[in-house]
């Protein structure tokens, strides 16, 4: 087994790995990695061209294939979950791997077909949705070899743990990371399965190190439920405008903001064309309960128009945005710079069911917001969120349940990858041995 770890071994973003087993080749994930626009959807078009994705570092670099001689013997491709940083990246490379069969659950199949219509690009690829808990078979001049898509929790639905189950032991793929037992919308971790695995050989473990330093569990979604009850049991009575901004493929989240929404007999408007993008995908599978509950307003001159009406009744709207990372041209942004017909007053609230993505221009871009909305008198609630990546605790659960031969930490730079490495410690895993800090285009040969 040979373990090719393209990218997302440096960085928090563009997460893409290939596996050879043999003659043939499998990948996992790929990618975006943009901090300042990630989230941001609100153009018209957004017009992407994979040389100057290239150029910026916006997708893995995935040439490294060419190098190895292996971009050819790809016969499948394996996407975790519908997160811009496991997904976003395919529309743009997937022509390098043409008649290879793209498989992932539902709810990522839906947002990248619509990440295809949005690139203009035409695919010609199979693309298949397969549900979690479920197997199959991919043929290579060896026989068939058998992937396993196996139920987990992480900040947005549908998410799957990949298994590649080879004659050489079982590729174990755990991005990203979380053990939400209680979740609000969708099943818990598939533990039985996970054990029956860690029964078998786990040849390799690549696995989600975000926040590997950190022993304190981030809590449940049933956490963010109180944190937003919370949140909303501060806002007072009258009629002063309500804003709540989240990541846009967050469906549990918004489903939760939804029923506490409700209580305050308010309508529920979601403005903002990623949210009407994901939203949408959740629907056309089936999981979206607040489906009836809502109305979405998608394009500029429609958001306007409604902004408009917020404006002339502040008491009657509850307004769901984007905005949260203060990214430009988001509605928060544009409302901020006084460019809609919607002003915030003094008094009005802004609750941000997010964490502020820790990059330099998402921080900043932050900062610069807040600023402004608060010298406006808004009363802000920031961090009404829990998210999405396991503590320390989550990933010594891992290990104790698969028992992987080798370790390896990815979804960070290489600081916050460190962490995992001294965990492996404590199971007796010795760096350059059993565990391995990589580096984007590395190759490890098992």
């Amino acid at each position: 087994m040979e373990i090719c770890t393209i990218g997302g071994y440096e960085e928090v973003g563009k997460n893409m790995t290939a596996v050879k087993v043999g003659e043939s080749v499998f990948i996992f994930d790929c990618g975006f990695f943009l901090p300042g626009i990630i989230e941001l959807q609100e153009t018209e078009k957004i017009g992407y061209s994979l040389p100057g994705l290239r150029n910026v570092g916006g997708v893995p670099d995935d040439r490294v294939l060419d190098k190895l001689d292996w971009r050819r013997k790809v016969k499948g491709i394996f996407l975790s979950h519908a997160h811009l940083d496991h997904v976003g990246g395919l529309p743009f490379l997937i022509s390098r791997y043409p008649n290879v069969d793209v498989f992932g659950t539902p709810f990522t199949i839906k947002v990248l077909e619509s990440l295809i219509e949005d690139s203009k690009i035409k695919v010609n690829n199979k693309i298949k949705s397969v549900h979690a808990n479920s197997t199959h078979k991919i043929k290579t001049e060896n026989g068939e070899i058998v992937v396993e898509f196996v139920n987990a929790t992480h900040s947005t639905i549908d998410c799957a743990y990949v298994a590649l189950h080879t004659n050489e032991g079982v590729f174990f793929y755990a991005l990203d990371l979380k053990f939400d037992n209680y979740p609000t919308l969708g099943l818990p971790p598939n533990y039985r399965r996970l054990k029956e695995i860690g029964k078998q050989k786990v040849k390799a473990l690549v696995m989600d190190s975000l926040y590997s330093g950190t022993e304190k569990k981030p809590g449940g979604e049933k956490v963010a439920e109180h944190l937003l009850e919370e949140a909303f049991s501060k806002i007072t009575r009258g009629e002063k405008a309500i804003f709540i901004t989240t990541f846009s493929s967050h469906i549990e989240r918004l489903n939760n903001i939804v029923k506490i929404a409700q209580r305050t007999k308010r309508e529920i408007i979601f403005l903002g064309r990623s949210l009407a993008k994901y939203v949408n995908c959740a629907i056309q599978i089936g999981k979206c309960p607040f489906k009836n509950k809502i109305r979405i307003v998608k394009y500029r001159r429609e958001v306007d128009s409604m902004l408009k009406k917020v404006e002339e009744n502040r008491g009657r709207y509850i307004v769901v945005c984007t905005g949260h990372q203060g990214e430009e041209n988001s509605i928060l942004d544009r409302i901020s710079k006084g460019q809609t017909s919607f002003q915030f007053r003094e008094g009005d609230n802004l609750i941000f069911s997010s964490s502020v993505i820790p990059t330099e221009v998402n921080i900043e871009s932050r900062k610069k917001l807040d600023s402004k909305l608060r010298k406006m008198g808004v009363k802000l609630q920031s961090d009404v969120h829990v998210h999405g990546h396991g503590s320390r605790e989550d990933m010594r659960e891992m290990i104790r349940i698969l028992k992987p031969e080798h370790l390896i930490p990815a979804h960070g730079s290489q600081e916050q990858e460190e962490p995992l490495i001294n965990l492996g410690e404590e199971f007796d895993y010795e760096l350059g041995e059993s565990s391995h800090l990589m580096k984007n285009g590395d190759v490890l040969k098992i």
